[in-house]
């Protein structure tokens, strides 16, 4: 009966993406078991990030829960942060659109997103950066790709008729993030790359040149291409196809590489779960027709695991059914 959380985050605190990564899987235990009480737990928490003040209206990545403030200000799309955005979404389209909270919560976050984290360089990519007490690091992270394909997913419902915006927004991301993989050796994206001291989309610190199948890329490339049909991104999905099957198959499977930008693969001998259930699946879907597994019938969960949406007439077909 004794919760703990990890010393170095931010004296203790809880992470914005675990606790607020729970959202659909409650739901739905709530929807098989007819028990309340798993919705309520995961209702109660978003409750309370909806009363908190926010700095600049951006959730920062660490919360105690003993205060029940902010740990540390600083705030990511990538890492830390990435699901709990992304569930705010889906939990109104798992609702069949029926769940107000999350929408709203969703839209304001990506204003305040668009307000303070995303800027375009020089060169003329979009890029989301991490902000950190207010100063802004021109870092993006590979995990913070996926954004790309959650814009274009809440497209549909972008308030003041954005949905266009929204959709050209994930373009955006999705080509900064094919950037980021074309400017390797490779041709596999980097952990994070950076946009500053004249460069762009590429990775300049050692500890952030590994590519361990990482799935977040070939998400978005996914989205994008049921949203628009645009033959590149089947194209750009093709080449990380290739790049992988070229650089990452090993004899008992697919390994990480240490640095996408040398002459040499230097493995590092794992095969990450979420390859399978992510980036194959991702890249499976990539290339079949839009009714397998159709967004008006299924979301994803953070981890690509389809759940289906709980249509408003479910429950009364069900009645009919007993």
């Amino acid at each position: 009966g004794i919760g703990r959380n990890w010393p170095w985050a931010s004296g203790g605190s809880s992470i914005l993406a675990e606790f607020g990564t729970l959202h659909l899987e409650f739901v739905h235990l709530s929807h098989l078991s007819g028990n309340p009480v798993f919705a309520e737990k995961v209702m109660n928490i978003r409750k309370v990030l909806n009363r908190l003040d926010k700095p600049e209206g951006l959730y920062p990545n660490y919360l105690n829960p003993s205060s029940g403030q902010w740990g540390q200000h600083h705030v990511s799309i990538g890492g830390l942060g990435d699901s709990f955005y992304e569930y705010l979404l889906k939990a109104w389209l798992m609702s069949d659109k029926t769940d107000e909270d999350g929408k709203k919560m969703y839209y304001d976050a990506v204003q305040a997103i668009e307000t303070h984290l995303i800027r375009k360089s020089s060169g003329g990519l979009t890029y989301i950066a991490e902000w950190k007490g207010g100063l802004l690091e021109h870092k993006m992270g590979h995990l913070t790709c996926f954004a790309g394909g959650m814009f274009a997913l809440g497209a549909d419902g972008a308030p003041d008729d954005k949905t266009g915006h929204h959709i050209e927004l994930g373009a955006e991301i999705a080509r900064t993030c094919h950037e980021s993989y074309d400017r390797t050796r490779m041709k596999l994206g980097p952990e994070a790359f950076r946009f500053d001291g004249g460069v762009e989309a590429i990775a300049t610190r050692q500890n952030e040149k590994y590519y361990i199948l990482r799935p977040e890329v070939i998400e978005t490339y996914m989205y994008m291409w049921r949203f628009t049909h645009d033959p590149k991104y089947r194209q750009w999905g093709w080449e990380a196809v290739e790049a992988l099957e070229k650089h990452c198959r090993v004899d008992g499977g697919y390994s990480g590489i240490r640095d996408v930008y040398s002459n040499h693969e230097s493995h590092d001998d794992v095969q990450q779960s979420f390859f399978l259930s992510e980036t194959l699946k991702y890249l499976y879907l990539l290339f079949s027709e839009d009714d397998l597994l159709p967004f008006d019938h299924w979301i994803f969960n953070t981890e690509a695991h389809p759940l289906p949406v709980l249509h408003k007439d479910d429950g009364n077909k069900e009645e009919n059914q007993k």
